[in-house]
C-alpha cells in the first residue's frame, strides 16, 4: 500500500513575477491510498474518479513503466475541493507501479497539465509553479498551527489553462522573511481575500466565520471548495466543527500542519 498526503488549500496563491504560484497548506492526515494486487490482467479501480483509465494509461507512458496486477485507488476527500485529492493519486499510482521519483512530477504535469507539490518530502517549503511543476524557490515552512477545515460550495476542477489570479508578489516577499503564526495567518488571509474579491463566490462565509470562532485568520483553495481556519496549536474552541457544519460546511475536519526543523 502506498499513501500520498494530500493538502488543503493554500497558504498564499496567484501571480509572482506575472506567473502562477503558490505555497501549499500541507495536509498530512488525508490523501490517496494506492493498494496493490497480484491479477492476470492490469486494472485500475478508481470508484471514486479521480484519475479514470485514459488518464492513468497516459501517466504509465509518460513515466515509461508498464502496469501490472489491479490497483485500487481510495480517496480521504472528494476530488474538486482543493485538496490535491487527483494530484495525490497520481504520485500513488506513479510510486505503486514503481516510477523513478525525480520523473513523477513531469509526468503528473504531462496528464494533468497543472500539479500540486506532493511529490515533495516538504510540499510548504517551497515556491510552487503547478503549471509548469516545478520548485521556484526554496521558504521558510510554516509555524507550527491548528486548522479547522471544511469544503464550501460545490467541487471545482481545475483548469490548467486558468491563470485569472491576482498578483502576491508583495504577500511572497514576507513570507519569504520567515512569519511567526499570526503574520502566516495575516498573509494567508490577503490572498485568500484577493482571490475571492477576483473570482468569488460573493457570498463566501469564512472570514466571518474565522472572526466569529477567534482564528487568527483563514485559507482557502485558490480554485476548490476547500476552507480552512487557522488556529495557533490547542485552541481551536469547544463546538467549532458543529459551528462550520451548521454554516454549510461538509467533511469538516481538524488537523495540524507547518512546524520548522
Amino acid at each position: 500500500m502506498v499513501f500520498v498526503a494530500g493538502h488543503f488549500g493554500e497558504w498564499i496563491q496567484g501571480l509572482v513575477d506575472g506567473s502562477l504560484a503558490l505555497v501549499t497548506l500541507d495536509c498530512r492526515s488525508m490523501g490517496v491510498r494506492a493498494t496493490w494486487e497480484e491479477a492476470a490482467q492490469p486494472a485500475l479501480d478508481d470508484p471514486a474518479g479521480l484519475i479514470g483509465n485514459t488518464r492513468a494509461k497516459a501517466l504509465f507512458s509518460a513515466l515509461g513503466v508498464a502496469p501490472r496486477g489491479k490497483i485500487t485507488l481510495t480517496p480521504d476527500l472528494p476530488p474538486g475541493g482543493g485538496a490535491g485529492m487527483s494530484t495525490a493519486a497520481l504520485v500513488a499510482l506513479a510510486r505503486a507501479a514503481g516510477a523513478q521519483e525525480a520523473a513523477i512530477a513531469a509526468a503528473c504535469l504531462e496528464v494533468e497539465g497543472a500539479v500540486d507539490p506532493l511529490m515533495l518530502a516538504r510540499p510548504d517549503g517551497t515556491l510552487w509553479a503547478p503549471r509548469s511543476a516545478k520548485a521556484l524557490a526554496d521558504l521558510p515552512p510554516p509555524p507550527r498551527a491548528d486548522i479547522l477545515g471544511g469544503f464550501w460550495g460545490e467541487p471545482q476542477r481545475t483548469d490548467p489553462g486558468d491563470h485569472d489570479f491576482p498578483s502576491v508578489d508583495d504577500l511572497v516577499a514576507d513570507w519569504a522573511k520567515g512569519p511567526d503564526l499570526p503574520q502566516a495567518a495575516r498573509l494567508a488571509s490577503l490572498s485568500a481575500a484577493r482571490t475571492t474579491a477576483m473570482r468569488g463566490p460573493g457570498d463566501d462565509p469564512t472570514e466571518a466565520l474565522a472572526a466569529q470562532l477567534g482564528a487568527l485568520g483563514w485559507a482557502r483553495a485558490h480554485t476548490g471548495s476547500a476552507r480552512a481556519l487557522i488556529f495557533a496549536p490547542g485552541t481551536i474552541p469547544q463546538g467549532a466543527e458543529g459551528r462550520m457544519r451548521a454554516a454549510g460546511y461538509t467533511h469538516v475536519l481538524r488537523f495540524s500542519t507547518g512546524g520548522r526543523p
